[in-house]
């Protein structure tokens, strides 16, 4: 086993380190070997730190020895999505306008993750500033399904989930707008969890929709989720959102127990969009947990078909704000095109930006003007307020909403190229949880074609731990997580 550590799970791994069974050290050779002899095939990482990594690996090893204790991260390596900063280490977003920037601090939760002893393998590729649900839009290289090296691995945490798939790290941090850590979780067979709105500071993660943003984890299985949010939850007082609650062990959660719970089933989630064979898959994992002593109810959420729409307009909006900072000024690369300051900045835009982003931020800088910004962004803003109002009428009914987390398996790359609108139909069931503000997670439960599909689970605010109980439950009755795909 020792040859093949990287197929292990991070708690496998932390079991293993912390019983000295085999060192810090080699655990992370075992994912850097694995790197080397996949990664040019499936494009997950932009940048990869092997040096520093085995020096974070050494430093576990040695406390080990020393008899210090360690937390259950330590000596685990974890790829970073490369929209989070890290302290001397290429931070791109997957843009030509910061091919030259390096941090000179790291994100809290880059900072958090190596307080707890975590290794950092590198940097993974994204959509552009995360803009995009096939990371196809990436300014490097489009990252490519472990499952199938033709298929997309979704976006824009698709670097993050192809990763963890590909065994080319033991977890990965995504970010999450519209559905980008659950929807290429889905694609690549992993499991991916969008926190509570404010549970996960964003600081030092470059913001594309302020209000809908989220860091979460992607992982091999649920008892790793639950590892990785122990340490990256928590308030940060450079973060105005985040939550000042109590610290929580989410571990706690991994309990195989339903008995009680009440499903709510919307009819609004299972359009004609759905896949035949993703519904019934989707439905497949409902009679399981019914079988373990839940029951479902149909409930209605009549707003949910403006989600996306609404999506659509609010993060244009946010995204025109956020990403004014990027003029050639103050970081990043500068055009050597222009002789005053107005048109620099104009030229450093153009050149700097790839086409998704500059279709989003002419967009979002319409939708500010005049007439513009009544008629659609407090509209849009107005239907936000509904979608809350009907998930907040629906879990007086239920504990919580099961639906797909794609309509689809993942698609071919290039598929969608010229079909923008099709392309955003991706996040159609993940969408409402950004806007709504609460928790959600996707885990394996079934194929198609030999492409995961994936389950979605959407809970209360601040019920985390809910959803990790449910999707442990029905992980350890299945086995679709422990499959992997073969890519030697």
């Amino acid at each position: 086993m020792a040859d093949k550590l990287y197929e292990l799970t991070a708690h496998e791994l932390s079991d293993m380190i912390q019983s000295r069974q085999v060192s810090a050290r080699d655990v992370t050779q075992s994912f850097l070997d694995r790197i080397d002899a996949v990664d040019k095939s499936v494009k997950a990482y932009i940048t990869t730190t092997p040096e520093a990594a085995l020096a974070q690996a050494q430093a576990v090893d040695d406390a080990i020895g020393r008899g210090e204790a360690v937390g259950a991260l330590a000596g685990i390596p974890g790829g970073i999505k490369d929209n989070v900063c890290t302290y001397g280490v290429l931070t791109t977003c997957a843009s030509k306008m910061l091919t030259n920037f390096t941090p000179v601090y790291d994100a809290t939760v880059a900072a958090r993750l190596n307080n707890a002893g975590a290794v950092m393998t590198g940097k993974t590729n994204l959509d552009e500033f995360a803009t995009g649900s096939s990371t196809e839009n990436s300014a490097c290289f489009t990252t490519h399904n472990p499952w199938n090296l033709k298929m997309v691995p979704g976006g824009s945490s698709g670097g993050s989930a192809a990763a963890v798939a590909a065994d080319e790290c033991a977890f990965a941090l995504g970010t999450d707008t519209a559905g980008s850590v659950r929807q290429p979780a889905s694609f690549c067979g992993v499991v991916g969890f969008k926190p509570t709105y404010g549970l996960v500071s964003r600081y030092g993660v470059t913001s594309l929709a302020s209000s809908l943003d989220q860091v979460g984890p992607i992982t091999k299985d649920v008892s790793d989720c639950a590892m990785v949010l122990n340490a990256i939850v928590g308030k940060d007082r450079l973060d105005g959102v985040t939550l000042d609650i109590e610290a929580k062990d989410f571990t706690k959660a991994l309990a195989k127990d339903v008995a009680g719970l009440r499903i709510g089933v919307a009819a609004e989630c299972f359009g004609p969009e759905i896949d035949a064979d993703v519904e019934k898959a989707v439905r497949g994992a409902i009679d399981v947990l019914i079988g373990l002593g839940a029951s479902s109810k149909e409930i209605a959420l009549p707003h949910l078909r403006y989600g996306i729409q609404a999506y659509s307009i609010i993060a244009a909006v946010e995204s025109s704000s956020t990403l004014a900072r990027f003029d050639g000024v103050r970081f990043g690369v500068r055009s050597k095109h222009a002789g005053d300051a107005t048109l620099m900045s104009e030229k450093t835009r153009e050149e700097g930006f790839g086409l998704a982003v500059k279709q989003r931020l002419i967009l979002g800088t319409h939708l500010l003007t005049g007439s513009c910004y009544d008629e659609y962004f407090i509209k849009a803003q107005k239907i936000r307020t509904l979608i809350i109002r009907d998930f907040e009428k629906a879990f007086e009914e239920c504990d919580i909403i099961i639906s797909p987390t794609c309509p689809t398996v993942a698609f071919e790359i290039g598929e969608y190229s010229d079909n923008p609108l099709a392309m955003r139909n991706a996040d159609a069931c993940t969408v409402h949880a950004n806007l709504v503000g609460i928790p959600s997670i996707s885990v394996p439960c079934g194929f198609k074609d030999g492409l995961p599909i994936g389950l979605q689970i959407t809970g209360k605010h601040l019920d985390d731990e809910t959803l990790l109980r449910v999707a442990y439950t029905y992980e350890q009755t299945t086995d679709w997580h422990k499959r992997k795909p073969q890519l030697i």
